[in-house]
């Protein structure tokens, strides 16, 4: 099991109190806090760091243990005498410091413009700094040479939402977050000052690579030595190792790795040479509403600069009569007669004012761009790739990611499976960028008023109700850069309350629209949702359970069932496999005479997995087979009814539960083909309570297959294909089996509401013997034979820039 860490992430001042010190980070739940002056305690308080936006993504998983915690320290007025701070963890088995500052630091710090420095990248002359600064008043900026000499700068200040939540103790006004690029420098360093009314805090920019190198390393060291302090030799040393030996396959900042895949200046020439032979004008549809006008020129700018020509800009200023862009816009569309203009005399809501720009648009195909955005170069030269390639496609979504308001960083990539029904049922996945056959909007309509807020989300719904599934298209490339705040949503999430139950709405409406009776509820973070289906009937569940000894197992399991479920119509039908001890066989006649809903039957031949549960499902009474090992324990009372609720769908064929090893680290959280070669189980190991890469750990969704430990599917699915295939007689054959349901036309879902825990061991499946191995390779090549094209063309619900070699969706190395 991986060590636990707990760590400082941040620390920082009280803006309107310089005796309160302020940490955050991850702490052990456990622990009760003590902080020192040297040897005298002063006051600490905690509280519970709340996290409300389903934009925010996991952090490191080992973090996850812990909960995320504010803490504040009370400082004396003077700390005159004194020579560190330290925080102490104290808990039942060990205390450790958790945290530790010199005073003459804090000393420095206490009462001043406080900054931080998010990128400081130096070239021959060349400086580049990104960050934010913050006061209890305005900051100002100046850099100054060596010798203390202003050098002229443009310093752009852009607003940031973070730093603001950050600072929650007083509402901020100042624009915090600051980037500057200076050119022709000369001299060994450059001042960076920040002044706040009568005080000023400085930052020294090193101008010599070799300088910055030396500062790279003390920042190493330093922060070796803390993790030292905290987690001790030993844990350093493991540390280091494992860098060391992942150093090859260790995942990339996505900052160096979106370069890297973003076409070359060759590459666009080349597209921009390249003739289509269905060549169809797409319209980009842009409401704006008093835009900053920086914003917009860089939008219209990635428009002029699109590698495919055929397209048209169609802006809509729901600004209202006294618009501060009128002039603007009336200058771009003189600059391109592809751009066309809407204005409007009074202001516009989001809907209207997008259908505005709808109404004008001449195109085939319609884009959507929000208005602060940015579309890649050749975001619709692969549009049109894409429909060249199939005539059939009527919508198309691509990847995105987040760029820093100044348009410089990018961050947070969203790498989306191809169209996943119980996903977007979940969150509004889709999202940019979007692009939508224009006689789909004449069928199904344009943005509707009442769902303000997640207007997209509702006509997504719409318009993949009006097409079949295969004209849905996915393009796994980044398109689309969404402008916003770093580590933080574009707003606060809970000051939009009213789009987030418009979200639900949306979702309520959309299976209005197709029948499904179900009820939506807000998910664990706002953006996320929860679907319970409504049932007209309470079928019988068929519960197979293939036994051999390992009564307490069996118990454990069934008692689970008997003692939580609120679902009561359900059979046990459990298999025994050539089982030696007595003790199991009078525990068989003692659970069939004391419990009505079990039945035993007996499997006297060699193992085989399929063939022991396809026995099993010939006994079955149910509607619905429930698959399940020995060795499981169902946590959630509503576990069968959760499983039951998709299974019930008509276009369902099997579902598949959130389980967890003993440890309360994942064991299965669906499953993915190309995983270990051939297919493998997601999010393995993470700690109980992680979300993992786009929260999908927690969320409902369709996945190629999931494990029969666990696995509800329809009798009727299961006889329609087959049951198990019997050759696979060990590995595979439930990957198998969700392979054929799909070939069906069935979707398998993976549903994190029913939790279970699976007491497998985490090395159990061992090929330890000549034999083994022997079957076990035979079985690879009967499983690859019988689906070659998945495996060659990757998993739909999969992207193909995330890693095979590990199971945490991390990126895919270059």
């Amino acid at each position: 099991m991986a060590r636990e860490i707990f760590e400082v992430t941040k620390d920082r001042f009280h803006l309107q109190n310089p005796c309160c010190y302020i940490l955050q980070g991850t702490w052990p739940k456990e622990a009760r806090m003590r902080a020192c002056l040297d040897g005298s305690e002063v006051k600490a308080e905690i509280k519970k760091l709340e996290m409300v936006s389903a934009l925010e993504r996991f952090k490191d998983p080992d973090l996850m243990r812990g909960e995320r915690i504010t803490a504040e320290i009370r400082l004396p007025e003077s700390l005159e005498g004194f020579q560190k701070l330290s925080v102490y963890a104290d808990m039942p088995d060990k205390n450790f410091c958790w945290f530790s500052v010199p005073v003459k630091e804090l000393e420095r710090r206490r009462g001043k413009p406080q900054f931080f420095i998010e990128e400081e990248k130096v070239q021959q002359g060349f400086l580049r700094v990104r960050g934010w600064a913050v006061a209890s008043e305005p900051v100002k900026i100046q850099i100054f040479d060596e010798n203390k000499e202003k050098i002229s700068a443009e310093i752009l200040r852009t607003e940031r939402v973070d730093v603001e939540q950050l600072y929650e103790e007083t509402e901020i006004h100042d624009k915090t977050g600051f980037f500057v690029e200076l050119t022709n420098l000369t001299g060994k360093f450059v001042y960076i000052v920040f002044y706040a009314g009568n005080t000023k805090s400085v930052h020294i920019a090193h101008l010599q690579p070799t300088v910055v190198l030396r500062k790279k390393v003390e920042k190493y060291a330093k922060k070796g030595l803390r993790y030292w302090r905290s987690q001790g030799s030993v844990a350093l040393v493991g540390k280091i190792a494992a860098k060391v030996k992942t150093a090859s396959t260790r995942e990339i900042p996505y900052q160096k790795w979106i370069l890297r895949h973003l076409p070359s200046q060759k590459e666009l020439e080349k597209q921009r040479r390249e003739k289509f032979d269905f060549q169809p004008k797409i319209s980009i549809v842009i409401p704006l509403y008093k835009t900053p006008e920086k914003y917009l020129r860089q939008l219209v700018d990635t428009v002029k600069a699109q590698t495919y020509p055929n397209w048209e800009l169609c802006l809509s200023d729901g600004s209202g009569a006294d618009s501060p862009i009128a002039g603007l816009l009336k200058e771009l569309a003189a600059s391109d007669e592809r751009i066309k203009v809407v204005p409007h005399d009074q202001q516009l809501q989001i809907s209207e004012n997008t259908n505005a720009g709808i109404e004008i648009a001449t195109g085939d195909y319609i884009a959507f761009a929000d208005h602060d955005d940015e579309l890649t170069p050749h975001a619709l030269f692969e549009c049109v790739k894409a429909l060249n390639k199939d005539r059939r496609i009527r919508v198309l979504y691509s990847d995105e990611d987040k760029m820093s308001m100044d348009g410089h960083k990018f961050f947070q990539p969203h790498f989306k499976p191809d169209y996943n029904p119980d996903l977007l049922c979940t969150v509004n996945y889709i999202c940019h960028l979007f692009v939508v056959d224009r006689e789909i909007i004449n069928k199904v309509g344009t943005l509707r008023s009442e769902f303000d807020g997640a207007q997209d989300y509702d006509f997504i719904f719409r318009c993949i109700e009006a097409v079949d599934p295969s004209e849905i298209y996915h393009i796994p490339k980044i398109l689309y850069h969404w402008r916003c705040h770093e580590d933080s949503t574009a707003e606060n999430p809970e000051s939009k309350a009213y789009a987030f139950e418009a979200g639900k709405r949306a979702i309520e409406a959309h299976y209005e629209r197709t029948g499904i009776h179900a009820e939506v509820y807000q998910g664990e973070f706002l953006g996320l949702y929860r679907t319970r289906f409504i049932r007209d009937h309470d079928p019988l569940i068929s519960i197979i359970i293939p036994n051999k000894d390992h009564i307490d197992d069996l118990k454990r399991c069934m008692d689970s069932i008997d003692k939580k479920s609120t679902y009561q119509n359900y059979e046990y039908i459990i298999v025994e496999n050539n089982s030696t001890d007595d003790k199991t066989f009078a525990y068989y006649k003692e659970l069939e005479a004391s419990n009505p809903k079990a039945h035993v039957v007996y499997w006297d031949r060699e193992f085989n997995y399929s063939a022991i549960n396809n026995y099993g499902a010939s006994f079955a009474k149910g509607e619905y087979i429930l698959l399940l090992n020995n060795d499981t324990e169902i946590i959630n009372d509503d576990c069968l009814e959760e499983l039951l609720g998709y299974c019930m769908r008509s276009d369902v064929g099997a579902v598949g539960a959130r389980m967890y090893y003993e440890d309360d680290t994942i064991q299965h959280a669906g499953v993915v083909i190309g995983f270990g070669g051939i297919a493998g189980h997601c999010f393995v190991l993470q700690p109980r309570g992680t979300t993992g890469y786009c929260h999908r750990i927690i969320c409902a969704q369709d996945y190629s297959a999931v494990t029969a430990a666990c696995m509800m599917v329809k009798k009727e699915a299961f006889d329609k294909v087959g049951g198990l295939t019997e050759e696979l007689a060990v590995a595979f054959n439930d990957i198998d089996f969700c392979m054929k349901l799909r070939a069906a036309g069935y979707l398998i879902v993976y549903n994190p509401y029913a939790e279970l825990y699976h007491y497998e061991s985490k090395s159990r499946g061992l090929e330890d013997t000549p034999e083994k191995v022997a079957r076990f390779n035979k079985e690879i090549q009967i499983f690859e034979k019988r689906w070659p094209d998945i495996l060659r063309n990757g998993d739909p619900y999969y992207n193909p820039n995330l890693t095979l070699k590990s199971q945490d969706f991390s990126l895919r190395r270059i």
